[in-house]
């Protein structure tokens, strides 16, 4: 199984960070499905400061082209990504339109 980093920022304002970590306690189930319909097996994100980092691990089947055209195509993903986007901010080093962006792996301890 393959894994996958990802990293994007919050705005940084503790009362928008907050109404971001309640909205993931209550996931829809449409976006929970797309997730696992798109092949991740497991995601998690984590926190510090503003800085947010997602680990997924994926099957055989996923890929990030196919991923990004189901989300495209989808009108609640749509609608959860454009309510995200009001507690998200890109990057620094992210390109037009880039949000979650893939990160280099450059360490690990056991190959």
């Amino acid at each position: 199984m393959k894994k996958y980093c990802l990293a994007c920022d919050l705005k940084d304002d503790p009362a928008l960070i907050s109404e971001y970590e309640a909205h993931h306690q209550q996931v829809w189930p449409e976006i929970l499905q797309s997730i696992t319909d798109s092949g991740i097996e497991q995601m998690e994100i984590y926190r510090v400061g503003n800085r947010l980092f997602m680990i997924m691990q994926v099957n055989e089947t996923f890929d990030f082209a196919k991923k990004a055209i189901a989300d495209t195509t989808s009108e609640k993903v749509q609608e959860w990504e454009q309510m995200l986007w009001k507690y998200q901010q890109a990057l620094p080093v992210a390109k037009p339109g880039e949000k979650w962006i893939l990160m280099d792996k450059i360490f690990q301890l056991q190959p």
